[in-house]
């Protein structure tokens, strides 16, 4: 080690050399990463702060926190299934202790109004309330599910969950604040009616 010391080979550096933007955007990382549900790369990232010497008391304490409270390894596994397409087998008992079973072939995790749900296509469509067209789409909250069993299966991995056009009219000031969204296929004023704005957007579930 000396020689390789000698030689510039291995260098020692001290471990405060990184910039509070720098660290600000990696604790950033790691809330977005883990509001979109990607557990495993927001606990990365949070590792390698928590061997930082720049990070801060506070900063610190608050990922400490989310390191203690990190979802249940299911959560990982499902996280993993989704990133490899493999479809799975779903298997949980909710509040009212009905099992539920899901064969599921396409899933994301995504956020509805702060909560993380599992939004998922699958085989099963009963109990399902939503429209013929998207009753093998289901979307399940996760923080609702205490234990689970996921176990792959064959088959293949679907691109998307299902989608049906809607058609809504926005009226006076709504139609004036409407920001457009990424799913929307048109977004225009109607001539023939005065302040009236004609939004057609693809959506997988009514909810």
């Amino acid at each position: 080690m000396v020689e390789a010391i000698a030689r510039r080979k291995f260098l020692i550096a001290p471990n405060n050399d990184w910039t509070q933007p720098r660290v600000k955007a990696l604790v950033k990382a790691v809330r977005a990463l883990s509001d979109a549900g990607h557990m495993e790369d927001a606990q990365i990232i949070a590792n390698l702060l928590l061997e930082r010497s720049e990070l801060s008391s506070l900063l610190r304490k608050e990922i400490e926190q989310f390191q203690k409270n990190l979802p249940p390894a299911w959560h990982l596994e499902i996280e993993g299934y989704i990133r490899c397409q493999q479809p799975f087998q779903l298997s949980y008992q909710d509040a009212a202790e009905r099992l539920w079973s899901f064969t599921v072939r396409f899933a994301q995790m995504t956020p509805h109004e702060e909560r993380k749900y599992l939004d998922c296509w699958c085989e099963q469509t009963t109990g399902n309330q939503d429209v013929e067209e998207l009753q093998h789409n289901w979307s399940l909250r996760l923080d609702r599910i205490t234990d689970a069993t996921i176990s792959p299966i064959s088959g293949h991995w679907l691109s998307k969950l299902d989608e049906i056009l809607v058609e809504m009219h926005l009226l006076h000031g709504l139609a004036f604040a409407y920001q457009a969204k990424p799913e929307d296929v048109k977004n225009e004023w109607l001539p023939d009616r005065e302040r009236v704005r004609r939004v057609v957007r693809r959506v997988s579930s009514t909810f």
